[in-house]
This record gives structure tokens, C-alpha cells and sequence, in this order.
């Protein structure tokens, strides 16, 4: 069981740093943000090599995965924000999918929220995008610990006007 309470206060923190620098709102960003969220879902996939049947080259280093796992947090926390999101704790699941495969259901579970944004289908996305989490290998405490790595990252661009 993942406990993400702490880390919505720190995204709320950092997306108000945002909002103070570039001067927009979860309104006027929404659309931005949702496919902020799909791009970083290819970066993952891409590192991870999985679709690549035409490569013998496994996925990249450990650390590279998880830092694009957490950029996808970043995301999904920062959508959750503006529903007032009061699910914190997620029971992470491993699929029997394989990994191409639930990548695809994460898309499709997050493009859906264009279209319905609100609490039932954001849980939907984000436990999909957590159960990933088992499949590549990382922890609960990895996911945590990549999440506050990239938030210090993510900070120092927005005070040296990344």
C-alpha cells in the first residue's frame, strides 16, 4: 500500500511555484497538463524498450526508468490537485498484462480524462499508471524517493527560469 498524501502537498507546493512564475491556473492549463502527462507515459515507455521488437537492447538503466516514473507522477498528482483528490492510498497491483500492454491501458485510461475529468476516472489512470510500478521493478519507497529526487530537479528550474 502506497501512501501519496505527503506527495500531493508537495506537488501543490511546486504547482503553486509554477502558477506564481508563469502566471496560469489548473483552469487554463488543464489541456497542457493532461498531455504533459501522455508525452511523459511515451518517455517511459521508451526507456523502458518494451515495443521495440526490432531491438535485441534491454530497457535503460534503472535510474533513468524511474525518473521517468516519476515525472508521470508529477503529472497525475497535479490533475488529481484540482479535483480535490482524497484518495492517498493505493493498493499497487502487479498485472498480468505484459508491459506494452498496460502501457497502452494507461493511455487509454488517460486520455479519457479529456473527455470525463472527474474522481472516478482520474483513480482509474492513476492506479493503472501505479500497478506499472510492479512491472518495472521499482518499490513503493522507489517511487517516493524518485518523486522527491525529481521535485528538488523541478524546483531548481522554476527559480533559475527553466
Amino acid at each position: 500500500m502506497i501512501d501519496l498524501e505527503e506527495l500531493y502537498s508537495l506537488q501543490a507546493s511546486l504547482d503553486a511555484e509554477i502558477a506564481n512564475n508563469h502566471h496560469v491556473t489548473y483552469e487554463s492549463t488543464f489541456e497542457r497538463r493532461l498531455l504533459a502527462l501522455i508525452v511523459e507515459i511515451g518517455e517511459l515507455a521508451n526507456e523502458t524498450r518494451c515495443f521495440k521488437y526490432w531491438s535485441n537492447k534491454g530497457p535503460s538503466a534503472k535510474e533513468v526508468v524511474m525518473d521517468e516514473f516519476a515525472d508521470g507522477i508529477h503529472f497525475l498528482l497535479s490533475l488529481g490537485i484540482p479535483l480535490h483528490a482524497k484518495k492517498y492510498k493505493y493498493e499497487i497491483k502487479k498485472s498480468d498484462l505484459d508491459l506494452t500492454r498496460q502501457i497502452h491501458e494507461i493511455y487509454k485510461a488517460s486520455i479519457a480524462l479529456l473527455d470525463h475529468y472527474d474522481l472516478a476516472h482520474y483513480e482509474d489512470a492513476f492506479q493503472k499508471y501505479l500497478n506499472l510500478s510492479a512491472s518495472i521493478g521499482m518499490s513503493e519507497d522507489e517511487i517516493i524517493s524518485s518523486y522527491k529526487a525529481k521535485l528538488k530537479v523541478n524546483h531548481v528550474r522554476q527559480e533559475t527560469n527553466y
